[in-house]
Formats: C-alpha cells, sequence, structure tokens
C-alpha cells in the first residue's frame, strides 16, 4: 500500500512537519546531511488532523521513488496566511527536506512551452513530425520549452527557427515581447496535468500568417523528421497534442 501524505500550500508557503508529525518545520536552504537522511517531511491526512487544520482536496499525485509509491494529497488550507510555515522555494535545496516532499514541490512547477500556428496564403497549416522526445513519431505544431528570461513569443520565433529553419514574425499588437507589430497573434494560452504524476504543463501558442517568402524548410537533423503543409481538417487529424489541437481549431 502506498505512503500517503498531504501538499498543503498557501500563497508561496508549504507546511512541513519533523518525523513525529509535529509543525510546522522549516528547511535551511544549502543545507547537507551527511548522513543522506531527513528530519523534515510532509504530514500524513492523520497529523494535519491533529493540527487542527481543515483544507480542500484539488487533485491527487502519485509519486514513485526508489520502487516505493506514495501518494500525494494536494489542498488548500482553510486558514489566513501561515507565516510560520516554510516558503516553497526553500524546500528543494535542503537536504534535510523528504526527497518525497522535494519531488512534490518539484512538481508544480510549471512547465512553459510556446508553439506556432503557421499559416499560408493557400489556409495550409505547416506542421513537424517529430523524431525524439514525448511526440516521437507524431505531428505537431513547431515549438518547445521556452527558455529562462525568454518571452513565449519569442520562443516560438527562436523555436520556427531551430525546428524547422524557418525566420517567422509573430504579430505582438500591444508590444508585449517589445515591439508592436500589427496582426492577429492568437494568444491562446491553455494549462493541463495529463495524468496522475501531476507536471503541469502552461503552453503559449501564437498564429503567425506567411508564405515563408520562398524560405527553404530544413528540418532539425535530430528533432524533426519531416515537415508538410496540411489543410485544417488534415491538420486536426494529424495533431495529437490537447494544446495543438485547440489552437489549430481557433485558426
Amino acid at each position: 500500500m502506498a505512503t500517503e501524505y498531504v501538499h498543503l500550500e498557501h500563497d508561496g508557503k508549504l507546511l512541513l512537519v519533523d518525523l513525529e508529525g509535529k509543525g510546522p518545520a522549516k528547511p535551511q536552504m544549502g543545507r547537507s546531511l551527511l548522513d543522506g537522511g531527513f528530519i523534515i517531511r510532509l504530514p500524513t491526512p492523520d497529523e494535519v488532523s491533529a493540527l487542527g487544520i481543515r483544507w480542500d482536496l484539488r487533485r491527487t499525485n502519485r509519486i514513485r521513488l526508489n520502487a516505493t509509491d506514495y501518494v500525494i494529497n494536494h489542498g488548500i488550507p482553510e486558514i489566513p496566511w501561515p507565516e510560520d510555515w516554510a516558503w516553497k522555494d526553500s524546500v528543494i535545496s535542503d537536504s534535510a527536506v523528504d526527497p518525497v516532499a522535494r519531488e512534490s514541490v518539484y512538481r508544480t512547477i510549471h512547465r512553459v512551452v510556446s508553439k506556432v500556428v503557421i499559416t499560408n496564403s493557400k489556409h495550409e497549416i505547416l506542421m513537424a513530425k517529430v523524431s525524439r522526445g514525448f511526440f516521437t513519431g507524431c505531428w505537431t505544431l513547431p515549438g518547445g520549452f521556452v527558455d529562462y528570461g525568454e518571452h513565449p513569443r519569442n520562443a516560438a520565433v527562436r523555436e520556427a527557427m531551430e525546428e524547422l529553419g524557418v525566420r517567422i514574425v509573430i504579430p505582438d499588437p500591444r508590444g508585449e515581447s517589445g515591439t508592436v507589430v500589427d496582426g492577429d497573434d492568437l494568444g491562446l494560452v491553455q494549462t493541463e496535468i495529463f495524468n496522475d504524476e501531476g507536471i503541469n504543463w502552461v503552453s503559449f501558442t501564437y498564429r503567425c500568417e506567411t508564405d515563408l517568402d520562398d524560405q527553404e524548410i530544413i528540418p532539425k537533423d535530430d528533432e524533426i523528421e519531416k515537415a508538410e503543409w496540411f489543410s485544417k481538417e488534415e491538420a486536426l487529424k494529424k495533431a495529437v497534442s490537447k494544446f495543438d489541437i485547440e489552437a489549430i481549431n481557433r485558426v
């Protein structure tokens, strides 16, 4: 049977307890335990009750570490802002915190991706067949992870160049990335947790209308098998990502 814990978070604060279930306990960023053990962890449901905290369950994640299964119940506590709880940001870098708690926090950090629906004057959509990663063998819109400090719109432009070797300009009617560029940018933001591991994805998808000005499409050797233009109906049949399907439906 899987060990069950509760992940209670409120405005950047996380409830942690000591090995006896007493809390709140606070981590120390950069601390290292030489014996590899830990002294701070997430509370169990019974321990939360003993602390007199009422909470609402939002979702349940499952974590498997070292062949052991854990059930993590994520909830919102019905209390004022808990000033004496741990800062969530300090949990990952303290070796005194149970790896299960650190992994639970890690999974709540958003994975941000950015994509672009490139359409031409024939109203066709450019898609790429991926040769590695989560969507290996599938057709997707050009895009990928947003780099640290990078605007999602700029990330979509960069990914189009890296994956397909094409230069594009995405409309930016509000000048969000620094320069106003007239046009419809689509500007679709979506979020999804796809499985019980609980990793949260945030997707920014933009639109770019261009015939590529006779640019040659050159798929990236180690990532993209090929790229092709499809009608909207064909693109919807090819697409496998929920994010892609929603974006294609909106153009």
